[in-house]
């Protein structure tokens, strides 16, 4: 077989990957989330032949029904959800209105966005730290305002309000949203139309906050209901945050059907299915809910958008949000700063605003225990990120060797695993693999990541890759170069930086999940996060925040290296 045999076997099989990628990335996304409902849906009505039950009926429904502080449960994953949501969206849509077309926007997007890399284990115990009874909070301001010489008896975190839950998901959600809209205003055409819409209202007398409402954010919301609904479809059936620092008696609806599906009681199972199923309702109906605010308050305002008033005390609102702003940033890097000194800190009396020594011991025993874990976390990480990344620029080739875009339903089904609770289908995967290929743990937990990872490395491949010039493609296909060719030598080198922010924040998302590794690897595969959420509520202040700074460091060395690594290939071109 010669070299010319060779040339044109690769170009047909990169021919056939590229037509077949879509079908893949439906395939990956839909089956598993839709097989997975469908395998939780059965036990949930009395079959589950594993366990040697196979009379249809509402068992599963009945014990949930009878468990105690059920109402409760499903109170909080509401409240929890809907407000933190409500919350973050707020707070971002002030900032974009009280910062618009100013440098400020871009400066705060570069505070917030490296909380984007933080996994919201980490961000629990970071929060954690910072509102506990002898937190920095209260260090801060004592003895000399509170009077406290002995730490109080506080009611955060774990109150039975959610307050806690409310706070750690509104300041880890809220740079996300910041970024999709950033993200949105980024795109050349409509980032241009809608700062030129806000100049004209100002030259009209507008206020620029109330320009920026009027104007500017009936355009920008429809970009971002979807990252919104996502937002909302995670905070309400969240495990990490209200595990770390909600209530346990009871706990949210998602802890506790997480908690019945690994109890010791097999027959429990019945039941977490059940709750499942509930957990899906209550996401759905928030969703519905929010769609029907949206149009409820479409209608009520619709009035105050041309009423031609300039000025709603825009003013005050902009010192508000200047204040509200200061807050948030501050709140987020004195939770860090506190996880640093925590994972040093020597002897620490209270009320003492900094460690009286500072030691590398507690570093030092856990990276003894840690080693396994750390492999499985960057073996893991490597092989979905990798498999993701693969597939989505197969996808994105095909819409420009086809000339047209993926269609609504394919776009839309990308958020379909973000959309869904992952509490629910999850669950019907682990009752799928163990009738399928429960040996294949490795295998079963890259798939569950896989769901969670393509997503966002889709997100945020696309716009790069459809902003490329087509010219340069066309000029290489003119001298004789296969698609296969101009993929490699043309586009792949002219992506090179976007490729490695998507593959570090493929590696960040997966390093991140926590009910897919627990719940896929059966407790037989061990994470930096799974270790650190095990260890959060039982050992020790110091241990803890060893493993939440280990969960930073290694998706910030991700993001450092695709920082980097273009300025050293790229360092002699010139542009």
């Amino acid at each position: 077989m010669n070299a010319k045999t060779l040339a044109l076997d690769s170009q047909d099989m990169f021919t056939k990957l590229v037509k077949l990628s879509p079908y893949l990335l439906l395939a990956l996304l839909m089956l598993p989330v839709l097989g997975g409902l469908a395998c939780v849906l059965l036990p949930a009505i009395g079959w589950a032949p594993a366990l040697q039950q196979t009379t249809i009926g509402l068992q599963g429904f009945n014990a949930l029904w009878q468990t105690p502080g059920l109402s409760k449960m499903v109170t909080l994953s509401v409240t929890t959800g809907l407000v933190s949501t409500l919350l973050a969206l707020i707070i971002t849509l002030m900032m974009l209105a009280a910062f618009f077309n100013s440098v400020w926007l871009n400066r705060i997007q570069r505070l917030l966005s490296p909380i984007l890399v933080i996994p919201h284990a980490a961000a629990a115990i970071a929060v954690g730290f910072l509102i506990a009874p002898s937190g920095m909070l209260s260090r801060l301001i004592s003895p000399w305002l509170s009077g406290w010489q002995l730490a109080p008896n506080g009611l955060f975190p774990h109150d039975s309000y959610g307050i806690s839950i409310i706070l750690g998901l509104t300041l880890k959600e809220l740079p996300f949203l910041l970024l999709m809209a950033l993200g949105a205003l980024a795109q050349p055409e409509l980032g241009k139309a809608l700062r030129q819409q806000h100049k004209v209202a100002l030259n009209l007398g507008y206020h620029p906050m109330t320009a920026f409402f009027k104007v500017t954010l009936p355009n920008l919301y429809p970009l971002l209901r979807l990252p919104v609904l996502a937002v909302l479809a995670y905070a309400s059936a969240s495990v990490e945050m209200p595990l770390i620092l909600g209530p346990n008696t009871p706990a949210t609806l998602a802890v506790a059907i997480m908690q019945w599906f690994t109890d010791a009681d097999l027959n429990l199972r019945i039941k977490a299915s059940a709750g499942a199923l509930l957990q899906l309702i209550i996401t759905g109906g928030l969703l519905a809910l929010w769609l029907s605010g949206e149009k409820t308050i479409t209608y009520l305002f619709r009035d105050l958008m041309t009423n031609g008033k300039r000025d709603y005390a825009g003013f005050i609102w902009q010192k508000i949000t200047m204040v509200l702003t200061t807050l948030v940033i501050g709140f987020i890097l004195l939770a860090l700063m506190g996880l640093v000194m925590w994972s040093v800190a020597g002897f620490w009396r209270f009320p003492a605003a900094v460690p009286e020594q500072l030691v590398v011991s507690h570093f030092q025993q856990a990276l003894v225990q840690m080693s396994n874990p750390l492999l499985n976390t960057l073996a893991i990480g490597t092989v979905t990120t990798v498999l993701a990344v693969t597939i989505t620029l197969l996808c994105l080739e095909s819409e420009q060797l086809n000339a047209k875009p993926l269609s609504y339903f394919m776009s839309s089904v990308i958020y379909l695993p973000l959309l869904v609770p992952s509490v629910a289908f999850l669950f019907g995967l682990v009752w799928l693999q163990q009738l399928v290929n429960h040996q294949a743990v490795f295998f079963n937990v890259v798939l569950a990541h896989l769901l969670f990872v393509l997503p966002y490395v889709f997100l945020s491949l696309a716009s790069s890759y459809r902003r490329l010039d087509v010219r340069f493609a066309h000029v290489a296909a003119s001298l004789g170069s296969t698609p296969y060719q101009v993929f490699l030598r043309v586009k792949l080198p002219q992506l090179f930086a976007p490729i490695l922010i998507a593959t570090a924040l493929g590696l960040a998302i997966s390093f991140g999940q926590y009910l897919p590794t627990l719940l896929m690897g059966g407790g037989r595969i061990s994470t930096i996060t799974t270790e650190a959420v095990t260890l959060a509520n039982g050992a020790s202040r110091r241990t803890s925040a060893v493993y939440a700074m280990m969960q930073m460091a290694l998706p910030l060395a991700g993001f450092m290296l695709a920082w980097l690594l273009p300025k050293f290939f790229f360092k002699g071109a010139r542009f």
